[in-house]
């Protein structure tokens, strides 16, 4: 089966430049709580997702909807609309991980075609197929912390389709358990779908340089010849016995596009890009790249040098294979 390369539609603008730089998926989102990027400026409206599905599947590709949030107790409602929404758009599929959205979606929308999000951090044979089982999920989006050979044996444990991230923001947390976010802001990005929310970041410059803070705590500074980055405090710089360093992961990017034909032989069936927060421009010039490198893997080609082509895009111009190669075993 031919793997398939899903990327990301923060906006119209992006799902169409997407689809036309050759992707056979994107993913997208409602302009609400109920997905996991609801920055200011983003996502759809119903309508918005309705004339997004028309022309991508005028051009042969496929949108898959992510509600992939948390819902809040009392509070149904958004997600119930989202799932409504996603099935009159004729979206064709669903991205979930909240058990009681899957229990919802599987019994008043059974004919949405569900994947399980990787914020459910579902990666073991036994989490994949409880919701295999329980809410009939036909694809896995895997947490980024295996290895290939993890990949692969999981692939043989299972029965439903897997999806990965090959490129894009490297979260050194397993997604769906991310609070560090919260507790400086008071918002949980796996419920409010914010991480480090916008009105809580601030930078302040003195003769030091520049503090980067997020809540009123400062997260990182940079020297004046330093550019000043986005304060995640995943991602932030602190002070630890004695010692100043990004405690937790440095501010990197995954760049796994030469590990393309090692993923398909895993078993994988999609590769996902990330990021629903940048331009149609970022979105089509990463997806080319990609597109390029998935034809000649299933040509049976030798691969394309794609990282060093990507550098430019990649985080702080610094990239990663992540944990698809644990050199620290």
């Amino acid at each position: 089966m031919s793997i398939e390369l899903v990327c990301p539609a923060g906006t119209p603008a992006a799902l169409r430049a997407g689809v036309e730089a050759g992707a056979h998926a994107v993913y997208c989102g409602f302009r609400d709580e109920t997905n996991a990027r609801n920055f200011p400026g983003l996502n759809f409206s119903a309508q918005e997702l309705r004339e997004g599905v028309r022309f991508a599947h005028g051009h042969g590709a496929r949108v898959l909807v992510a509600i992939n949030t948390f819902a809040r107790a009392g509070a149904f409602e958004p997600w119930a609309q989202a799932l409504q929404n996603a099935e009159e758009a004729k979206a064709d599929a669903v991205i979930l991980a909240d058990i009681a959205v899957l229990d919802y979606c599987a019994t008043k929308h059974p004919n949405l075609r569900i994947h399980l999000s990787v914020q459910a951090a579902a990666a073991t044979p036994e989490a994949i197929g409880f919701y295999a089982d329980a809410f009939g999920v036909k694809r896995v989006v895997l947490p980024r912390v295996l290895s290939v050979e993890e990949i692969a044996a999981l692939n043989k444990a299972i029965g439903i389709e897997t999806e990965v991230f090959v490129f894009g923001g490297l979260c050194p947390m397993a997604e769906g358990r991310c609070a560090l976010s919260s507790y400086a802001t008071g918002r949980s990005p796996n419920m409010a779908g914010v991480c480090s929310p916008p009105e809580a970041v601030a930078y302040t410059e003195d003769r030091r340089g520049t503090a980067a803070t997020l809540g009123g705590f400062t997260i990182n500074r940079f020297q004046p010849s330093e550019q000043a980055g986005y304060p995640t405090l995943c991602k932030g710089r602190f002070v630890a016995g004695g010692k100043t360093s990004y405690l937790f992961e440095d501010p990197t990017s995954l760049n796994a596009a030469g590990l393309i034909a090692s993923l398909k032989a895993a078993g994988v069936t999609a590769l996902k890009i990330e990021g629903r927060q940048r331009g149609k421009g970022y979105v089509a010039e990463v997806v080319r790249m990609f597109r390029r490198v998935v034809d000649a893997v299933e040509a049976g080609k030798p691969p394309l040098e794609a990282e060093r082509a990507l550098q430019a895009l990649v985080e702080g111009g610094r990239q990663t294979s992540g944990a698809y190669k644990k050199s620290w075993r």
